[in-house]
């Protein structure tokens, strides 16, 4: 193997390790299915609506995919595109792939459609299962799940983004209230 393939493929395996907990932080994770369209969507859009709402030292925020597909990858670019249109920054994103582990550690897993929810409750600890919902759970639409655009056209990106602004101002409310901020 030459030094450039080797330095691709470690270069592929290096993923962004979740942020060091902090007690009496509020943990969230969105999950998708290759961590490149709609989890770092999520994720984008939900730390700057906790950022403006003051919430940043009490909230932490990440993404993952259940699959292993784009493991270090950036965000897709059509799906950055979109966000920064709108104001969100996901250039700094890198894909990973969620664990059983991330099932301890964050305080909410959140699926953004039925399949990766099913993938999601497979990989669940016992004791960890009730962390699970589907981010569209804080829509007050009736969203059923926020559709993969990854085949499709920029419309499609745009759509995500709709839900997921709306479940990420449902969440958030929702966590408010639990913490009273």
């Amino acid at each position: 193997m030459s030094r450039e393939s080797l330095s691709k493929s470690l270069s592929r395996l290096r993923v962004r390790a979740p942020e060091t907990q902090v007690p009496g932080r509020t943990r969230v994770l969105f999950v998708c299915l290759g961590n490149i369209c709609r989890s770092p969507t999520a994720e984008g859009v939900f730390r700057q609506l906790v950022k403006e709402a003051g919430l940043a030292d009490a909230i932490e925020v990440d993404s993952a995919g259940t699959g292993d597909y784009h493991i270090g990858e950036k965000p897709d670019p059509r799906a950055c595109w979109a966000a920064s249109r709108r104001g969100y920054d996901l250039s700094s994103l890198r894909a990973r792939q969620v664990t059983a582990k991330d099932f301890q550690d964050f305080d909410y897993v959140l699926a953004m459609d039925e399949q990766n929810l099913r993938a999601l409750q497979r990989i669940a600890p016992p004791d960890g299962a009730h962390k699970l919902k589907m981010l569209t759970d804080f829509c007050s639409s009736g969203e059923c799940g926020i559709p993969d655009p990854y085949i499709g056209g920029p419309e499609g990106f745009d759509r995500v983004l709709d839900i997921v602004e709306e479940g990420a101002q449902g969440l958030l409310r929702h966590i408010r209230s639990e913490i009273g901020r």
